[in-house]
């Protein structure tokens, strides 16, 4: 069976790269960090617009709660550098993590990334099954079983990740969505890198913030928010 490369078809999928273990306990972090989020919003502990614990604002996925630069998904975010520019076969600058516990009736409509998320991963850390849906420009090869069935780019195509699961792909080049979620909670953190050969790629190491681990708030460019 020929093997899908990410040179040729654009995303690549990657089975148990995090284990069970590790994925339950990111997933039961997230919680317990949205439940700390809210609760410090309630009692104002912190104040309404500030996003450092997360929010529940994001214009993408509304009253969701949503986290950038969380500092445990950035240091993932640097764990797997290595094993993201192995599959891609591309030297990559790490720009920020950004995560989502989607809840019941979300929807992800179809859209393409802005240039920190050139290359692009969706990881699925737990809850409910959710998948995800890619449009690529050209018919692509997917794995079914021992075979290679060839699915037009008319309606995309789904892929369903298992917590530890991850999908790699050109966000930029790409669409992708998801369909109206039915089940109650769905962790996923989302790393995006770029290609160090991209013009501009070096200024915009760590999504021109100083370092990893900083609020959206300490970009030199907020204008690709």
């Amino acid at each position: 069976m020929p093997k899908l490369t990410f040179k040729k078809n654009k995303y690549l999928i990657l089975k148990n790269v995090l284990s069970d273990d590790f994925a339950d306990f990111l997933y039961k972090y997230l919680l317990l960090k949205r439940q700390v989020a809210q609760t410090m919003f309630e009692q104002r502990a912190i104040p309404m617009g500030s996003t450092e614990w997360g929010y529940w604002d994001d214009s993408q996925v509304p009253n969701t709660f949503s986290s950038y630069g969380d500092m445990v998904m950035e240091t993932l975010l640097v764990k797997l550098l290595p094993l993201m520019q192995k599959e891609t076969n591309l030297k990559l600058y790490p720009n920020y993590a950004y995560l989502r516990i989607y809840k019941n009736g979300d929807i992800l409509k179809r859209h393409k990334d802005r240039f920190s998320c050139q290359i692009s991963t969706t990881l699925n850390l737990g809850g409910d099954s959710w998948p995800i849906y890619l449009s690529p420009k050209e018919n692509v090869g997917i794995p079914d079983g021992k075979k290679i069935t060839i699915i037009s780019n008319a309606k995309g195509f789904k892929v369903d990740l298992k917590p530890g699961d991850m999908l790699i792909y050109r966000g930029m080049e790409l669409e992708h969505w998801r369909e109206p979620f039915e089940g109650e909670n769905c962790a996923q953190v989302f790393l995006h890198y770029t290609d160090q050969k991209e013009k501009n790629a070096k200024e915009n190491l760590f999504d021109s913030r100083p370092h990893l681990g900083l609020p959206n708030y300490f970009k030199t460019n907020r204008n690709d928010d």
